[in-house]
């Protein structure tokens, strides 16, 4: 049978539970399967192909004026 990692006295054993992902935390909403289609097209139209995720945050910057870095 294997040994258990003990965990260390007042604390979690190191290693446990999932590392993090990012430092930012996440935001959820809903997007009808139209905007969603509509979205991919838009990335897929790019050079550079974003993810989904990049490209909303693309097009979020450019409805608010933000200059391109």
């Amino acid at each position: 049978m294997k040994n258990a990692i003990r965990k260390s006295i007042g604390g979690k054993r190191p290693g446990a539970g999932r590392p993090a992902t990012g430092t930012d935390p996440a935001r959820t909403f809903r997007l009808s399967d139209e905007f969603m289609a509509r979205l991919d097209e838009w990335a897929a139209q790019r050079p550079d192909k974003p993810s989904r995720s990049e490209a909303i945050r693309r097009l979020v910057d450019l409805g608010l004026g933000k200059p391109k870095s």
